[in-house]
Order: structure tokens, then C-alpha cells, then sequence
């Protein structure tokens, strides 16, 4: 991509002359404004940092040219380039969401300052660029994978009926917020909303696990001894989706590195880098999305994956 905002390749051979990450954007910010380009190229750093865990994962990861009917793509837009018919052609506010395969990210969430504002607006105790394009890849997987699949009926035990309507759920969760209970069900406030938002927020979360730990390893991080009272995953192993690594071996290696994390950045004088406690009713959501990508990647997509 041009304007210095993409480093990545492509290889000498390929026709395309965009990247795989680049392919996947369709809308880019008005660059008449010098702001948004510094916006767009956080952007991009974010949904690079996504592509590439997608495709570590072995998820089916095809752009809107390729797949027009499946594929992904992404749209990144400012309030202003937005104009309402039904406010005096003042310009609509821009929401970041997913709508069938199209994920559109507000490009004020790329200010740091707009975006900390948000986050303390909505009661969060984390609120990412990489987040939301996690989150809302989540929906666009939700589609792909376990709509219409073998997966449905186990998503529906573990996550709940999505059959809810989905407008009134975001009401009631807006106007009454989550149970006083919700960490013992939920790895977030907002995932108490919906079923959706539930297995959106999870999603999330498991990248953010995988992420994380791929790159301890790749950086050579090793944590030995583990302490006799650290806690550990009493379940059978089961085969990942890379490295036949086991889910319990997953969670097992991630809870000593949030404890490091949080007491690297408790040193500096910084908030938690890791805000979250994993129940054991997230685990078995977490594990639930560790076996299915696992099986997507072992037999090749059906129903989900025709056109």
C-alpha cells in the first residue's frame, strides 16, 4: 500500500500488487485531512497485527474480490464522511461494527485520547484498536463457522440462544448493565448483553491469548520453575490448533505471563496490562473456540464455506 503505511511484502512473482492485509481494506480515511492519515496507518498496524494471527490460526481469511459473497473486508470512517439525510445533512455518527463480512472501524479510535475517553464513558477496563478488530472479526467468524453448522447447538449451551432479540438485549444492557455477577459467566460487562457479544468478546479474548503467548515464545520468554501454587487446568489434554499444543497447555502457560505482566507494569507505575480474571464458565467458552478452529482446520468447511 502506498503512503508508507503498510511493511509488508509481496512476493516478486504475484500479480497483486497489494498485501494480503491490504487487500482486505476497501475504504481508507479522507486524506485531504492530515490527521487521518496517522489514523489510517494505526490502523493498519492493528489489522496487520490481526491478519496475522488469522492466518497463524489457519482461519479462512479471503478478501471481498475473491470471495464476493464470504469474504472479508474492512472500512475505515470518519464521522464527517458520513452525512445524515434526516439531521439537516449534518454528519451521522460513524459506529464500528461487523455487517455481513463488512467490519467498519471509527477512525477515532485510532486517537488515543478519543479512545480513552470512550473507554472511561463506558465503564471498560480495556478498550484497544486491536481489540475491536479482534471483537468484530469475532462476528464476522460467528457467520462463517457456527452459523447453520455442527457447532450451533454446542455454541447455544455454552454461549446461549442467539435467537434473543438482539436490539432489546443491547437496551436492556445499556439502561440496566450486567448482572453483579456477571465475572462468574463472562470475560466482560458487555459480553452479558447478547450471545453475540458474548462470543464476540470471547473470540477476542482467545486471539489476544494466542497473540501473546506466540510472541513470548517467538521473543524466547521462558518462565521456569512453574511455583507449586500457581493454578493450573485440571482437564485432558486436547489437540490445538498449532503445534498439537492442549488447550489446558494454553491456559496453563497464560496464567504465570498475566501475572508477570501485570507486576512488570505495576513496576513502572502503569495500570494492569491484563485487567481480566478467566472464570471457569469463560474457560470452557475459550476451549469451546480452541476445539472448533481445530476442527475447521482438520476437516475442510462445508455448508459454511460453499457459496
Amino acid at each position: 500500500m502506498n503512503n508508507n503505511v503498510c511493511n509488508w511484502a509481496v512476493p516478486a512473482g504475484d500479480p497483486k500488487t497489494l498485501c494480503q492485509s491490504c487487500r482486505l481494506t476497501r475504504v481508507i480515511p479522507n486524506l485531504d485531512q492530515p490527521e487521518y492519515k496517522e489514523a489510517w496507518f494505526k490502523l493498519e498496524i492493528a489489522k496487520r497485527r490481526l491478519v496475522y494471527t488469522l492466518m497463524y490460526l489457519k482461519l479462512p481469511l479471503m478478501n471481498r474480490v475473491e470471495d464476493p459473497k464470504r469474504g472479508l473486508a474492512f472500512e475505515f470512517l470518519a464521522d464527517s464522511d458520513i452525512v445524515s439525510q434526516t439531521q439537516n445533512e449534518k454528519p451521522a455518527p460513524v459506529f464500528t461494527g461487523h455487517n455481513n463480512g463488512v467490519i467498519t472501524i471509527n477512525i477515532a479510535e485510532a486517537d488515543d485520547a478519543e479512545r480513552e475517553k470512550r473507554r472511561q464513558q463506558m465503564h471498560e477496563p480495556y478498550r484497544t484498536l486491536l481489540g475491536h478488530f479482534r471483537h468484530e472479526v469475532g462476528h464476522y467468524y460467528w457467520d462463517r463457522l457456527v452459523k447453520d453448522s455442527e457447532f450451533l447447538d454446542p455454541f447455544r449451551k455454552l454461549f446461549g440462544d442467539e435467537r434473543l432479540d438482539y436490539a432489546q438485549s443491547l437496551k436492556n444492557y445499556y439502561a440496566q448493565g450486567a448482572p453483579a455477577d456477571w465475572q462468574q459467566q463472562f470475560v466482560s460487562t458487555y459480553a452479558s448483553s447478547h450471545p453475540w457479544e458474548d462470543w464476540a468478546e470471547t473470540w477476542a479474548h482467545y486471539l489476544h491469548i494466542v497473540d501473546t503467548l506466540e510472541t513470548a515464545a517467538a521473543c524466547g520468554l521462558s518462565l521456569r520453575p512453574f511455583r507449586k501454587d500457581e493454578p493450573t487446568l485440571k482437564k485432558a489434554p486436547e489437540p490445538g490448533p498449532n503445534r498439537n499444543e492442549s488447550f489446558g497447555t494454553m491456559v496453563d502457560n497464560w496464567f504465570p505471563l498475566t501475572y508477570m505482566m501485570n507486576n512488570l507494569n505495576r513496576g513502572l507505575g502503569l495500570p494492569d496490562g491484563y485487567p481480566f480474571v478467566l472464570s471457569f464458565a469463560v474457560i470452557d467458552k475459550l476451549h469451546f473456540i480452541h476445539d472448533m478452529i481445530a476442527k475447521c482446520i482438520q476437516q475442510p468447511l462445508q455448508q459454511n464455506n460453499t457459496p
